[in-house]
């Protein structure tokens, strides 16, 4: 019985420390990487489709 305590107990040792890992690499970098082309076009043309739909409930025509 100690053994398997001691087995799982380093594993979740192991496990905090790539947890803790983890939120350190997403935390330490201050600029979010960059987004790619694609998503950038898409995001531009989400933010057209929004535009025109908010001038249709205002009741603008475009």
């Amino acid at each position: 019985l100690a053994m398997i305590v001691t087995a799982g107990l380093a594993g979740w040792r192991g496990w905090l420390q790539l947890k803790n890992r983890e939120f350190e690499r997403t935390h330490d970098n201050p600029y979010p990487p960059a987004a790619s082309a694609a998503s950038r076009i898409e995001m531009a043309d989400l933010k057209e489709r929004i535009r025109k739909l908010e001038a249709i409930a205002a009741g603008v025509d475009l």
